[in-house]
């Protein structure tokens, strides 16, 4: 608001001061006689004068009398001019043009109706583009904080309509996974809380039978197999809830919609050519897309960028920054797209965990991660009927997504 205060005062400043000075030159503007019209007009005269030729006042615009003068004079050159013509003396009596008071008026007309356009476009774009604008700029930092129940209105105009589409819909997802965060974090507290009563139980049965074996209580031995196999079933009850844990931890816990679509295989790689020839050029790795026949994919197009952007990202990080290729084949009913980078510096025996949940190889070095992006791809390609590899071919990585085609 300040910024364009301060931008609005300047250029009023700079169109008044244009004017005042326009209008300074336009009316004080050295009337002398250097170069003026009529001086002309006069030489000509003067030289029809000396070679004894007719001339007629009529055809000149600015001259209006020539008379010969005698010896004394008094010059005078505010209206006439004088000039000497074969020793002789003529006076030139010359009308000046009008003033440009009219000029002035229709310069200041013109230019004051410019600067009224320039200042009410201005004035529009204040209303229309920077104050929205500003009412929305406290909102990501709002989104941030967490308070998601800040309403986005709808301007009248469209020049935000897929700004505001986009952060509405950014702020849905946030709501609908913190949501689904507490749902989890609920889940695992229930889960811990029943597991842990349900684990004492046997616990406390064990913890007695071994007491009482410890002090000796039982002397038939036929009892005590019967507290050594009460005993057991305890413990494969304990074994039980632990593979319920297990269980449960192993299954999906990312909540990933994906969209049963259809989309161009070049509109998926022009997204990926659009967002990565600049970034990898500034990051002076070489990056190459192969020729391939364009065709119909199935799934969602969003998703499977994200799942290239991945894999590209990974390939970023963990490659050697030398080369990225992107090359295309087919197998039956299926495209398939292999992302190819330089310096692998993963061992084959850690290769088939690649996709697992939490995992990171030996090669991640200083570099962040949390070991979800590859798992993350796997399960959206899975929900695309599709599915995802890697292999390490001398010094490359290369991964494979199978893309199933319409």
């Amino acid at each position: 608001m300040k910024g364009f205060i301060r931008l609005l005062i300047t250029l009023l400043a700079i169109i008044a001061t244009m004017m005042i000075g326009v209008d300074f030159i336009l009316n004080h503007f050295d009337k002398g006689d250097e170069g003026r019209p009529y001086r002309v007009e006069a030489q000509r005269i003067a030289y029809k004068i000396e070679n004894n030729e007719d001339y007629n006042l009529a055809d000149y615009s600015y001259i209006v009398n020539v008379e010969k003068l005698n010896d004394g004079f008094t010059e005078d050159r505010s209206d006439y001019l004088i000039k000497k013509i074969d020793g002789k003396y003529y006076r030139f009596d010359y009308q000046l043009p009008s003033d440009n008071s009219n000029t002035v008026l229709i310069f200041n007309i013109c230019f004051s109706a410019a600067s009224v356009i320039v200042l009410g476009i201005l004035i529009y774009v204040y209303f229309q583009i920077i104050r929205p604008f500003e009412r929305l700029s406290n909102y990501p930092s709002e989104l941030a904080k967490g308070n998601m129940t800040i309403p986005l209105k709808e301007q009248k105009n469209n020049y935000f309509g897929k700004f505001l589409w986009g952060l509405d819909l950014l702020r849905e997802n946030i709501e609908a996974r913190k949501a689904s965060e507490f749902a989890l974090q609920k889940q695992n507290k229930t889960m811990i809380l029943s597991l842990s009563h349900d684990i004492k139980t046997p616990l406390g049965v064990i913890e007695l039978y071994t007491k009482a074996l410890e002090k000796g209580l039982y002397n038939d031995e036929e009892k005590k197999k019967a507290i050594a196999v009460s005993i057991y079933d305890k413990c494969e009850d304990i074994r039980k809830y632990v593979d319920d844990i297990a269980k449960t931890t192993g299954d999906e816990f990312l909540d990933i919609e994906v969209n049963d679509e259809e989309f161009y295989l070049s509109d998926l790689i022009h997204s990926i050519k659009l967002f990565y020839s600049d970034k990898l050029y500034l990051l002076k790795t070489d990056f190459m897309i192969s020729h391939f026949s364009d065709c119909i994919l199935s799934g969602d197009k969003e998703r499977s960028v994200e799942v290239l952007q991945n894999i590209i990202e990974n390939a970023i990080k963990y490659g050697d920054g030398k080369n990225i290729s992107l090359f295309f084949s087919k197998e039956e009913d299926c495209q398939l797209i292999h992302i190819v980078n330089t310096g692998c510096e993963l061992s084959d025996s850690e290769l088939p965990y690649i996709f697992d949940s939490f995992w990171r190889g030996s090669n991640v070095s200083s570099q962040g991660g949390s070991g979800l992006g590859l798992y993350i791809c796997r399960t959206i390609m899975n929900k695309m009927n599709g599915s995802i590899y890697a292999n390490i071919k001398e010094n490359d990585m290369i991964v494979t997504v199978v893309f199933a085609m319409k």
